[in-house]
């Protein structure tokens, strides 16, 4: 990266992984625009991160649930004459529960944050970041990417194809001078589990990871220009077990875990 002021659009910003990428961000110097639902939240963090990195914190409050909603930041960008080197796309959510009963609405609604909008602001934004040595894109996946989820189908679908997709993205723009990164951290305390509904399963029991060290590890690993980071030994080690494991037998044990 030069030695220009760069800026970090970041989906997500106002709370969990989201939140502790935009302070690792603001911390190592970079500007930031701060996305999410919630306006107050939004600028109760970019008053933080103003204060005490000495950054600007650009606020601005979507629903990525809405099918306009890359458009319309793509638009506002352009409309501040923002210059984005990097896109953080963290926004996202699961829910839990069989698919046969799972609430339409939300099911779409989880389709199009965890994956079309993601799409979409990339699409948006790519022509613009391949113009700029040393641009990125992070993308937040899972570990729940690396295998079916059954009681949370839709959620480790999505992931699945976050991962893939910025694998192949990667390797696309190689050569170009843009790195395309997925961070892919097991389960972490954020407010994610309370709104999924998995709070007190097994899986969540067994280890929560602290946001604040995902959050390091995937600007580490972004910077460094890894396509796949994986937060946490307990985390690679189920990664490489699920590998070498029966498909049927993985989607099992994930049943059983939630």
């Amino acid at each position: 990266m030069n030695s220009v002021k760069q800026i970090a659009l970041i989906t997500g910003a106002s709370t969990g992984i989201g939140y502790e990428l935009a302070k690792v961000f603001a911390a190592n110097g970079f500007d930031v625009v701060l996305l999410a639902r919630k306006h107050a939240k939004l600028v109760q963090v970019a008053e933080e991160l103003e204060q005490q990195y000495g950054v600007r914190a650009y606020v601005l409050p979507k629903d990525l649930s809405l099918p306009l909603a890359a458009l319309e930041i793509y638009d506002w960008s352009k409309s501040q004459s923002l210059q984005i080197n990097v896109l953080v796309n963290n926004a996202g959510f699961g829910a839990h529960g069989d698919f046969a009963q799972a609430d339409l609405q939300n099911v779409l609604e989880m389709i199009q944050v965890n994956v079309t909008s993601l799409v979409h602001l990339t699409k948006l934004l790519l022509p613009e970041l391949l113009q700029q040595p040393g641009s990125k894109i992070l993308n937040v996946a899972s570990t729940a990417a690396f295998q079916p989820g059954p009681r949370m189908a839709i959620y480790y679908a999505s992931k699945a194809f976050v991962l893939s997709f910025s694998e192949a993205l990667a390797a696309e723009c190689a050569g170009t001078g843009l790195t395309v990164t997925a961070l892919c951290p097991g389960p972490t305390a954020t407010e994610f589990q309370d709104r999924a509904g998995v709070v007190g399963t097994k899986l969540v029991r067994a280890s929560l990871m602290r946001a604040d060290k995902v959050a390091l590890a995937g600007y580490r690993g972004m910077m460094q220009g890894k396509r796949v980071v994986i937060p946490g030994i307990v985390s690679k080690l189920g990664v490489m077990s699920v590998r070498f494991a029966p498909r049927k037998a993985v989607a099992t044990i994930v049943k059983a875990l939630h």
